[in-house]
């Protein structure tokens, strides 16, 4: 059986379907049924999974079968949509500073059908935007949605550029953007950077702190506690300093305070 995951916009989770006998390849984009509405996206994996697996995966969503591959005139469509997308981001923003709501706009789906449109916001707190649905709606003549964001998601929809000098990787590969702690930067010996360095344009930490952990957490494991007694090739001392990814520790040998000797893990007992 292959399940194919497509992404519908930036900031709303892939979905996945069922591929049936379609030819698919990553990057197709597709025309898919949500909720009884036709959406088009593209392609982001395609997996084969067994008998048991699918009878797991469709006990927790409900998987569909994917409509067909998209065609030019559909494509054509969808450009049509982001070229009207202003207008329509303009028109929401107007009617969200009448009605006084304290939300930022961020960005705005139209469902391929043309039945519904879904304009994402953030906010710091809980918004009463029933006004602002019933005036869109006036407005639009469609099913409107709102849907609330996080600033990582914004950051997905519009940033660019990360500190590392290439597109930002919420922007390219990574699908969910879990959690980011401070505990992963502290682990990684780079909390001292402070959280300037450390933040994505989201203002958020840098989701790659993720990327090497499990790494670190291991290479750690092999390292005495700090503030431990050891045995070296120079003597008995204390541990005052561990560097993870040299795998070489800082001892203060027997009383004097200023001799510290760095070594590698293969002279300590």
């Amino acid at each position: 059986m292959k399940i194919a995951e497509v992404q519908i916009n930036l900031w709303d989770k892939p979905q996945q379907f069922v591929v049936d006998e379609l030819d698919l390849q990553l990057n197709d984009y597709v025309i898919v049924d949500i909720a009884a509405t036709k959406e088009i996206g593209r392609v982001i994996e395609i997996k084969e999974i067994g008998e048991k697996d699918y009878k797991n995966l469709s006990q927790e969503t409900e998987l569909s079968t994917i409509i067909r591959k998209a065609n030019w005139k559909d494509l054509e469509k969808l450009e049509n949509y982001e070229k009207n997308k202003q207008l329509a981001l303009d028109s929401c923003k107007k009617l969200i500073t009448k009605n006084n709501l304290p939300m930022k706009l961020v960005d705005v789906h139209f469902s391929f059908d043309d039945k519904k449109i879904t304009f994402a916001f953030i906010s710091e707190s809980r918004v009463d935007f029933r006004q602002l649905v019933k005036d869109l709606t006036r407005q639009f003549q469609k099913n409107i949605r709102l849907q609330q964001l996080g600033v990582r998601d914004e950051a997905k929809v519009n940033g660019d550029i990360g500190a590392c000098g290439v597109v930002q990787c919420c922007k390219t590969h990574l699908k969910e953007l879990g959690n980011v702690s401070a505990d992963q930067a502290e682990l990684q010996q780079v909390s001292h950077r402070g959280a300037e360095r450390l933040s994505g344009i989201c203002n958020r930490l840098k989701c790659c702190l993720r990327y090497e952990n499990e790494l670190y957490k291991e290479l750690t494991q092999k390292l005495p506690q700090i503030g431990s007694q050891v045995k070296t090739s120079k003597g008995k001392g204390e541990v005052v300093d561990c560097h993870i990814l040299k795998q070489t520790v800082s001892v203060r040998l027997g009383e004097e305070a200023d001799t510290v000797v760095e070594l590698p893990l293969t002279e300590i007992n």
